[in-house]
């Protein structure tokens, strides 16, 4: 199945070479539902010869509080060119879902000129079965959760700090390209980054299904999975920015290092608490619009919570270097106007070091982390 050059801007799903195209994706307007499928029906029948039947699936929530959206990630084989693919379908939201999730996904691997740490876009294609529409993707590897509840396993020595600090290096880079081209993904977490697999690696975003763009004006829904969402969305704040990823970019960075997510509440006024119990709750000075919110007013002083920034003694000098640790502050700071973009933490002098970390091509990585076992390896690649 080849693949067609993306625009800078790819407004609309990418289409196979042998697929028939609707007359708006080449003026870069979005396509209705009616043209993707006149488009795709056209070639139903090749459609149903040229995959490979997938022989494993498995279905899983996406978002964290959301009872009734599900989606089936499935493994099958391009015939056209002999490569793995994965094929998304979507147990709820209809067609219009569909085409706005992969309109996002095509902007995302767009954005920069092209961003090697978004899953690849290969296009939109109707299941004959079902005459549901799927999105077909980049066959990549294993979530990035699968790997650190792996090596949580006793006498696994936690990740070397050159480990964590290429990889947050590819993170930061593959979300600024996506910022800058006002993508926001507003669900990041380890289920939504993938591992290459094989003798290289090279971590990629995927599950694009509550990224918007920034192109429309707010207000915006606080949206996202609770133990990465920032304090922000967690009240319910409707103007927020790119920042939200950058909190959840710290999240992730936390876990690993210690091997599970920093912060797990178990509903929205635990989650705020399990915040202010590492980073103390904010003030006037910290953060003056947090001053005015029932959280500041009401439940902080009845919950009597600490004032003061522990994050430090979570992670000592012995787990994480002074310029590692100034990252991880500058990403998980509660007022989002003194966080770090995406591009800012960059410059930190932690990746200094510029040389050895040089972004991989779409073809080449750096070996980063630890394989999954291949017992093991094939259940989780399903969960993407």
């Amino acid at each position: 199945m080849g693949k067609p050059k993306a625009p800078a801007r790819c407004r609309a799903p990418r289409f196979s070479s042998s697929w028939s195209r609707p007359s708006d994706a080449a003026s870069g307007g979005f396509c209705s539902i009616g043209q993707v499928q006149r488009a795709v029906r056209v070639h139903e029948t090749r459609r149903a010869a040229s995959f490979v039947p997938p022989s494993d699936r498995k279905r899983r929530r996406i978002a964290f509080g959301s009872a009734d959206h599900y989606e089936e990630i499935s493994r099958a084989r391009d015939h056209d060119s002999g490569k793995e693919v994965a094929i998304k379908r979507f147990a709820h939201g209809g067609h219009s879902e569909v085409i706005r999730e992969a309109s996002v996904l095509g902007d995302a691997c767009a954005s920069g000129g092209g961003n090697p740490i978004v899953v690849d876009f290969h296009g939109v294609v109707l299941d004959p079965a079902t005459s549901d529409l799927c999105i077909v993707m980049e066959f990549v590897g294993p979530g990035l959760h699968d790997v650190i509840r792996k090596n949580r396993a006793p006498g696994c020595p936690p990740l070397p700090e050159a480990a964590v600090r290429a990889a947050m290096f590819q993170l930061l880079t593959g979300a600024c390209k996506m910022h800058a081209a006002d993508i926001l993904h507003r669900d990041i977490k380890p289920q939504n980054i993938l591992v290459g697999d094989g003798a290289h690696s090279v971590l990629k975003f995927c599950d694009f299904g509550l990224a918007m763009s920034l192109d429309d004006p707010p207000p915006y829904e606080a949206v996202g999975t609770m133990w990465y969402k920032t304090l922000e969305l967690l009240l319910e704040k409707t103007d927020y920015d790119s920042r939200v990823d950058t909190w959840a970019l710290g999240c992730v960075m936390a876990e690993l290092i210690n091997k599970k997510p920093l912060f797990q509440g178990f509903h929205e006024d635990g989650q705020l608490c399990a915040i202010f119990d590492v980073l103390g709750v904010p003030d006037d000075a910290t953060w003056p619009w947090f001053s005015s919110t029932p959280s500041a007013t009401v439940v902080a002083p009845e919950l009597d919570m600490p004032r003061s920034n522990s994050l430090r003694e979570v992670f000592p000098e012995a787990k994480l270097s002074d310029e590692g640790f100034q990252v991880l502050r500058s990403l998980l700071t509660c007022n989002p106007e003194k966080r770090l973009t995406a591009a800012a933490a960059l410059k930190l002098p932690w990746f200094a070091k510029i040389d050895e970390l040089k972004l991989p091509k779409k073809e080449e990585a750096t070996p980063l982390l630890p394989k999954l076992p291949k017992k093991r390896r094939m259940h989780a690649v399903m969960c993407v």
